[in-house]
Order: structure tokens, then C-alpha cells, then sequence
């Protein structure tokens, strides 16, 4: 009991994220777009470490028994 209060709060809350809908900025989103499909030059950050724990990758599938 008293659980309504609750669940009314939680319903509206659900209802205005559902059917929020936010001014879209297309011209940001082209730019955005646009300048990820140029390359840019920019590196995986993580590439780094994918090389250094490569090694440990490297091994048996199956274990020993």
C-alpha cells in the first residue's frame, strides 16, 4: 500500500522522456558526420594497448588437463 503516489511519479516521468522531442541541430549533426567520414587523422585510442596484451591472447584454446 501507498505505492500509487510512486508509481504516478514514475509514469509521468516515463511518459515526458517517451514523447520528449528536443530541437535537432542538423547543421551540428552534418558537420559531425562530415568530419567522421573525413578520417581526420585521428588514431584508435586504444591501439596501444591492444598491442601491448596481444601477446597474452596468444595461447592455448584449450586447457590442459
Amino acid at each position: 500500500m501507498g505505492r500509487g503516489r510512486q508509481k504516478a511519479k514514475q509514469t509521468k516521468v516515463a511518459r515526458k522522456l517517451k514523447y520528449y522531442t528536443p530541437d535537432t541541430d542538423y547543421r551540428a549533426l552534418e558537420r559531425e558526420l562530415a568530419g567522421a567520414a573525413g578520417g581526420g587523422g585521428e588514431d584508435d585510442p586504444y591501439a596501444e594497448y591492444a598491442a601491448r596484451y596481444a601477446a597474452d591472447d596468444e595461447g592455448p584454446d584449450e586447457p590442459e588437463t
